[in-house]
């Protein structure tokens, strides 16, 4: 016997083992989804460096030397060699943004598919939006 207000009627549905599975696989996909959102805005934020980096070193003279950091140290390079680095690691960098797109993409079309299954089985009873 449920306690439940005057007009009201229970509305549950039975969980099954494999609709926990599958919520609980909607949840690993999610997390999932917002670390790779967060690498995404990391390597965006890095590329906009490097194309204004790009854009500076344009300004000087192609005999300069000029400090280039490559992991935790600096060299000293000259502003040709220093374009060609910056070029590479452009592409390098556009080349994983893609990549990580691509992944976010197919987490959205698992996520979508997950979503379609359990909102059909349990309607308003399960919450799966943000």
């Amino acid at each position: 016997m449920e306690l439940l207000p005057e007009g009201q009627r229970n509305t549950a549905t039975e969980v099954t083992w494999e609709d926990q599975q599958r919520i609980n696989k909607f949840s690993t996909i999610i997390a999932k989804k917002d670390e790779q959102s967060a690498i995404l805005e990391k390597l965006k934020t890095d590329k906009e460096y490097l194309d204004d980096l790009s854009l500076e070193i344009e300004l000087l003279d192609e005999d300069e030397k000029i400090q280039y950091k490559i992991g935790d140290a600096f060299m000293l390079l000259k502003v040709e060699k220093a374009v060609e680095k910056i070029e590479q690691d452009n592409e390098k960098l556009s080349t994983r943004i893609n990549e990580v797109c691509d992944l976010i993409d197919s987490y959205d079309d698992q996520l979508g598919e997950l979503k379609k299954y359990l909102y059909a089985k349990f309607g308003n009873n399960i919450n799966l939006e943000r």
